[in-house]
This record gives structure tokens, sequence and C-alpha cells, in this order.
């Protein structure tokens, strides 16, 4: 008899979908990222002076923005167990972009879709590299988050573009009619909803949890990992390129260093708003109550004269507990399956003994 070695693969199960539908709906991290979000908005508008004004929701919506448009791929990149940590840079690119074209006399339209072109290929390269060379999306990102803000900082120096046509300016801080909420909302919502529809809907999109639950798995079950990791980060760089001309426009200011820093805040967005650093989990609607959460805490606190340093650590110990908290119930999710199958084999082998007494 001839025996075979098998090699096994661990791999991570997803157990949402085995409790009733509404446990699964509100005893998640999205419901409670979204609950304390409404509570921190009571709080604020209870005790933060001004909070309650038109003004700060405006300019709330219209800093959050940016970041609100590139959390959308950079949740579908983190569920397939990736990063990009070069999205500011590429901001800060696009934006000197925009403002080189734009000085160079190009219609202000034609700069802008060569800016966000710009930073298409930008997002290209980093899933070149990842996807074809093989490389580690986050060693790839850090080196091109170097390399796009020195390309951004070389090209213009110390120098700033502020000329750009007023009428794009005033699109860009203008608001919907009868209310304080900013125009770039609608294409943020309508992109929201199209990023929804193809992150829960769509065998895309089901993919994508495959292959953040295990990659070696989802090959074999033919899904192409690399083009759809690499479609990903061309997705991340489009939307980090739309930013970047938004970016530019709402400032009036185009500079090597725009947005630096910018990554962190949606990576803790993202993560906050529940989607798993490992992979496998997270939901949209999440994220962007993460987004919402990190903007109007933040808001409140300076409203209140607390400094940015005190901001700045908050937001930390809010990611850090976001995935202290996300590895703490993955272990007791791992416990409680373990005792309930041990439960389960204690009570087959009792039923065993019970019908085959020992003679």
């Amino acid at each position: 008899m001839t025996a075979f070695a098998t090699e096994t693969v661990p791999v991570r199960l997803y157990q949402a979908h085995s409790r009733p539908a509404w446990r699964r709906i509100l005893l998640t991290r999205e419901a409670a990222i979204i609950g304390i979000l409404a509570l921190v908005i009571v709080v604020a508008l209870a005790s933060v002076p001004s909070f309650d004004s038109p003004l700060t929701v405006t300019y709330l919506l219209r800093d959050l923005a940016p970041i609100l448009l590139i959390a959308l791929p950079m949740t579908l990149i983190i569920i397939t167990e990736e990063i990009d940590l070069s999205v500011a840079s590429i901001v800060g690119l696009s934006s000197v972009m925009t403002g080189i074209l734009t000085q160079a006399g190009l219609p202000f339209p034609v700069a802008a879709v060569l800016a966000i072109v710009v930073g298409t290929v930008a997002g290209a390269f980093n899933g070149f590299l990842v996807t074809v060379v093989g490389l580690p999306s986050l060693a790839v990102t850090i080196g091109t988050l170097a390399l796009f803000r020195g390309i951004a900082v070389g090209l213009l120096g110390t120098t700033a573009i502020t000329d750009f046509p007023e009428e794009w300016t005033d699109l860009a801080k203008a608001n919907i009619p009868g209310t304080p909420i900013p125009m770039i909302m609608i294409p943020f919502v309508v992109l929201a909803i199209v990023f929804a529809v193809v992150l829960h809907f769509t065998p895309f999109g089901r993919s994508l949890y495959a292959i953040g639950l295990n990659k070696e798995a989802a090959h074999f079950s033919g899904i192409d990992v690399g083009r759809t990791k690499f479609t990903l980060f061309v997705l991340s760089g489009a939307m980090s390129g739309f930013a970047g001309v938004y970016f530019t426009l709402l400032y009036s200011n185009a500079r090597g260093d725009n947005a630096t820093g910018m990554e962190l805040q949606i990576i803790a967005a993202v993560l906050l708003g529940g989607v798993s650093i490992f992979g496998g989990r997270g939901a949209l609607h999440g994220v962007i109550a993460g987004v919402l959460l990190i903007g109007t805490l933040g808001s409140a606190l300076r409203l209140a004269g607390v400094t940015s340093d005190i901001i700045n650590v908050i937001t930390g110990v809010l990611l850090i507990l976001s995935v202290v908290s996300a590895s703490l119930l993955a272990w007791l999710q791992k416990r409680r399956v373990a005792a309930i199958g041990k439960r389960r084999g204690k009570r087959a082998a009792e039923r065993a003994a019970t019908a085959n007494p020992t003679q």
C-alpha cells in the first residue's frame, strides 16, 4: 500500500454567516463605529461651541473629501491583505502636475485629466512591482511614497502655483444649493455606491474576500489573484489623482508637499472602520463611518481648544485599539469555535459509548 504525503495549507475561515442575521447586522464592529460616531456627534452638539454651525459641517466635509475618496479603493486593497502607503504622495504629485500643466496654458479640464492619468500610472507602477515582480506591497509603497513625493517636490521645489481658473476653484468650494454640504459629496456618494455594490454584491467583490482569506485557495479556485490586485492598485492611483486635483482646487495651491501624512489618516480610518489588517474582512459602510468618526472627533476637539498634538495622540490610540480589538475578537472567536468542536466531540463519544457498551 502506497502512502501519499500531502502538505496542508492553513486556512482562515470567515465565521460571520454562522450567526443569525440580526447579530450579523447589529453586533458588528461596523455597527459599533456608527454608534460611537452618533454618540460623538450628540456630545459635541451639546458641549462644543459652534459645532452645530453650518460652516462646521461644510469645512469638515471639504477636508474629509480626499480621505473619503481614497478610502474607497484602500478598503479593497487591505481586504486582499495588501496596503498602499503611497496614496498621499500620489495626491501631491497629481497636484503638482495640475499646477504645472495649467501654468503651461492647457485648459484646466485637460490638465486635470492628465493629472489623473499620472496618478493612474503611478498606481499601475505599484501594481506591477507587487503582482509581476512579486515584491511585498508594504516595502514597495514605502519606496514609492518617497519616490513620488521626491518627484513632486523636485518639479516645483519650494515654490507654489496658486493661479487657477476661478470658476473651477469656486466649484470645488461650492455647496449643494440650500445645504451646508459641499458639491464634492455628490461624486463621492456615486462612487461609494459603485464601490459598495462591486464589493458586496458581485463575484469580483467576493473574490477580494477570498484572496484576503487565503490567496492560494483563491488561485486554485480560478481567481486571477495577480490581475485582481493590479486592478486595485490602478484604482487607488486613479482615485488619488482625482483627490489631488480636488485638493489643488480647494486650497488654490499646487505644492509638492500637499497632503503629506494623509496616508496615515486614511489607513487609520479604514482599520477603525472594521477592515482587518490581515485581510478577508471589512465593509464599506464601516470605513465611511470610521473616516467621519476621526474627522468629527478632530473637529470637535479643535473647536474645544485641544491642540493638534493631543488630537494626533488620540487618533493613534484609536488606531491601536482598533487593531488590538480585531485581534482579540479573532482569538475569542477561535477559542469559541474550538470549545464548540470539543463539546460536540465529547457528546458524540458519549453517544457512541451508550450505543455500544463495553461487554
